[in-house]
């Protein structure tokens, strides 16, 4: 049994488009494309996987990009919102950062003492 492991190791989802999946994590995030493999149920669906410089575990967010998919309904176990942690006092730059590259909405609040500002699909909290 794996010990080296103790939490989440990664959050897969669902995406449309491939090529926009991988501008937003990149270019838009700063996120790294660590890997990339295939779907194995699927051996022509790609799995991409983007997280940090190292892909740490709990950073690491895989897509299973399938064209023309639909957003789906949702249901028990379902993740609504994905976090991302950002150093104290960057919460100005990153909401500057989204929004000039077209985030819309951006909500800046605190909670537990901490900044944190979100926009639909993306929470950014900053961390202590």
């Amino acid at each position: 049994m794996l010990t080296q492991i103790q939490g989440l190791h990664h959050i897969t989802s669902m995406a449309s488009d491939a090529a926009r999946n991988n501008v937003f994590f990149t270019n838009t995030l700063g996120l790294r494309r660590i890997k990339t493999s295939v779907n194995f149920d699927i051996p022509d669906v790609y799995h991409l996987y983007y997280g940090d410089e190292t892909g740490t575990p709990g950073s690491v967010l895989t897509y299973f990009p399938f064209p023309n998919s639909k957003p789906g309904t949702p249901g028990t176990g379902e993740i609504g919102t994905v976090r991302f942690a950002i150093p104290k006092g960057a919460a100005t730059a990153w909401a500057s950062r989204l929004s000039n590259m077209g985030a819309t909405n951006l909500n800046m609040t605190q909670m537990f003492g901490q900044s944190r500002f979100a926009f639909p699909g993306l929470t950014v909290i900053c961390s202590p």
